[in-house]
């Protein structure tokens, strides 16, 4: 089982306790406005979430963790490394993503999950480069990105949504643990 430990956090694959936590931080209209077409997800949609990302683990070798907080066992969203399959345009790439509850914002969570999740890629899984796609006006996405060491490498339209795409990227010789 994959587990990552930071001071403040356990990185995990999913179990069927955190089908609700994670339902609850997908219907906030504010979390979810940055992603896809910034519509909320019910409880089914959530579970296809972490049925998906499960098996993205077991075909892949990573996926999207479970992240909780090491103090009190909460869930608090989820981040990691997915194939952005929706975007074909980046289909042979790795993004790292991630979704916190909105309870979790300005703490500096992200960041410290997003800095594990990529020492995870390109040290134990051993790749070469990761993207991160971020929507133009997401500041706070934004942030966390310049935090990861990653450089803007171009601009992209989405397919389906037609919003503007800030495509980052960070590489093995540029990374520094």
């Amino acid at each position: 089982m994959t587990e990552i430990r930071t001071p403040r956090l356990l990185l995990r694959r999913w179990n069927d306790d955190d089908l609700v936590p994670l339902s609850e931080i997908n219907a906030d209209p504010e979390v979810m406005r940055w992603i896809g077409d910034g519509s909320v997800r019910d409880l089914d949609e959530t579970a296809g979430d972490i049925e998906r990302w499960e098996e993205e683990w077991d075909d892949e070798g990573f996926g999207l963790f479970a992240v909780e907080l090491l103090a009190s066992g909460e869930l608090i969203g989820a981040v990691g490394l997915t194939v952005p399959d929706a975007l074909p345009e980046f289909a042979h790439e790795v993004e790292i993503t991630w979704r916190l509850g909105r309870s979790f914002w300005g703490q500096g969570y992200a960041s410290e999950a997003a800095h594990a999740t990529l020492e995870f890629a390109l040290q134990d899984r051993g790749l070469d480069r990761v993207i991160a796609i971020n929507r133009a006006g997401n500041d706070e996405s934004e942030n966390v990105i310049r935090k990861l060491g990653m450089e803007l490498d171009r601009n992209a339209t989405h397919p389906v949504h037609g919003h503007l795409l800030q495509v980052h990227t960070i590489d093995l010789t540029e990374y520094d643990a």
